[in-house]
């Protein structure tokens, strides 16, 4: 039986995994002090690298919109909506 791909390190979902592992792992209470304090580290750099992917996702489909017919357009900069 084959496992599945392995997810890249660099998407969404393995990040959120991700910030879930660190999260249970300091919830617990028996990390020792330092590595509490690297993984909150840790846990910080990932949520905001989760909030950027997040805004450009929102970005984008702000600027995804229909025109009249019903047909999608997507707005550029400078387009006024």
């Amino acid at each position: 039986m084959s496992k599945t791909p392995k997810e890249k390190k660099d998407t969404f979902e393995y990040s959120l995994r991700r910030l879930e592992e660190i999260v249970e792992s300091l919830e617990e209470g028996s990390v020792p002090l330092d590595d509490a304090l690297k993984l909150y580290e840790e846990g910080i750099s990932i949520s905001k690298q989760c909030i950027e992917k997040l805004n450009s996702a929102e970005l984008k489909l702000k600027r995804l919109s229909k025109d009249a017919k019903g047909n999608f357009e997507l707005f550029t900069e400078g387009t006024n909506e």
